[in-house]
C-alpha cells in the first residue's frame, strides 16, 4: 500500500443538470448538502456519511482544470471519478513520482460554506492521475483542511438509512489489464472474487468486473450504457435493506431486489450508475 493513500474518500457523479439530480437523489432517501460552488467554477451537492462521501457534480461550461468533468457530462450522466483520501496531498504527489506515475502538481482550491456558527469555507488539496493510468474514470487524491466544515452531524441521517460507501465497482472488457492499473496505483495485488477482482484501497475496495458477471449479481438492473471500462456501480451500506426499500418507492423509484437481499435501482433511474443499497 502507498503510504499517503488512506481509502476512497469519495465519489463524483457527475450531470449536466445539478437539479433534476439533487431531486432524484433526494427521493431515493438521501439528505443532500446545499448547493456549493467552488472557487474552479463548478457546482456541487454531496451525500455525507460518517467517514466518506459521494457528490453530485455539474461543471456548467468548459472550465480549465474541469474539462474532463464537462465532457464526460455532454455524454450523459454517470459516475465520473473517485477521489482518494490522503493526509498529505504533496507526500502523495512525491510518492507517486518516485512511481513513475506522474501525477499532476497539487492544487488547491475551495467553496463556500453556511452552517449554524456562520459563513465558512471549505478547503481542499488535489492531485489528479492521467486518464491512461486509471481505466474507467478519474482518479485524484484529496487532501482536507476543514474536515468540521464538511462533515457536518446535521447532514449525516437519511431516511433510506444509508450509512456509507461499501464498494465500487468498475466494468471492463479486460478484468486483468484494468486492474493491473489500480494494482500499480495502490502498491497492492488484487485478489480474485466471482465477479472478478477486487482491489484493496485501504478501506473501501475497487471492484473490477466482467458485465456478464455483474449482470448475473444484478440481475434485472440496468447498469450501464457508457464504453468500457467505466465506472458503473455504486454500492452503499445500509442500516436497513427494507427501509432504504420503503424510501426508494416512497420517493416514486423502482427498486429490485438481488439476489443476495439488496436492493438496487437501475442506472436508467439514478443518473448514468447502478446504485446498490445493501
Amino acid at each position: 500500500m502507498r503510504k499517503h493513500i488512506k481509502g476512497i474518500d469519495h465519489v463524483v457523479i457527475a450531470t449536466r443538470d445539478l437539479d433534476a439530480t439533487r431531486d432524484t437523489f433526494e427521493r431515493m432517501g438521501f439528505t443532500l448538502t446545499p448547493r456549493g460552488h467552488h472557487t474552479l467554477g463548478s457546482e456541487n451537492h454531496c451525500v455525507m456519511f460518517g467517514h466518506d462521501y459521494f457528490e453530485l457534480l455539474m461543471v456548467p461550461q468548459r472550465l480549465p482544470g474541469r474539462e474532463y468533468y464537462y465532457d464526460f457530462a455532454r455524454i450523459g450522466d454517470g459516475l465520473a471519478a473517485v477521489a482518494l483520501k490522503t493526509d498529505n496531498a504533496r507526500g502523495a504527489f512525491g510518492e507517486l513520482n518516485a512511481a513513475a506515475l506522474a501525477p499532476t502538481e497539487p492544487v488547491d482550491f475551495s467553496r463556500p460554506v453556511q452552517i449554524a456558527e456562520g459563513a465558512k469555507t471549505a478547503s481542499f488539496r488535489i492531485t489528479q492521475l492521467r486518464l491512461e493510468q486509471t481505466p474507467g474514470g478519474q482518479v485524484f487524491l484529496c487532501q482536507h483542511f476543514t474536515r468540521e466544515v464538511v462533515w457536518r452531524p446535521e447532514y449525516q441521517a437519511h431516511a433510506n438509512t444509508a450509512t456509507g460507501l461499501a464498494a465500487v465497482a468498475i466494468v471492463s472488457a479486460d478484468v486483468s489489464a484494468t486492474a493491473a492499473a489500480y494494482e500499480r496505483l495502490f502498491d497492492v495485488k488484487a485478489r480474485a472474487i466471482s465477479e472478478g477482482l477486487l482491489i484493496n484501497t485501504g478501506d473501501t475496495p475497487l471492484a473490477i468486473v466482467d458485465e456478464a458477471a455483474l449482470a448475473k449479481k444484478l440481475p434485472g438492473v440496468w447498469i450501464s450504457a457508457r464504453h468500457q471500462p467505466c465506472m458503473a456501480a455504486l454500492f452503499i451500506r445500509v442500516a436497513d435493506r427494507n427501509a432504504a426499500e420503503r424510501a426508494l418507492r416512497a420517493g416514486g423509484l423502482h427498486p429490485t431486489r438481488v439476489p443476495d437481499g439488496s436492493v438496487a435501482v437501475g442506472a436508467t433511474e439514478a443518473h448514468g450508475v447502478a446504485i446498490i443499497f445493501g
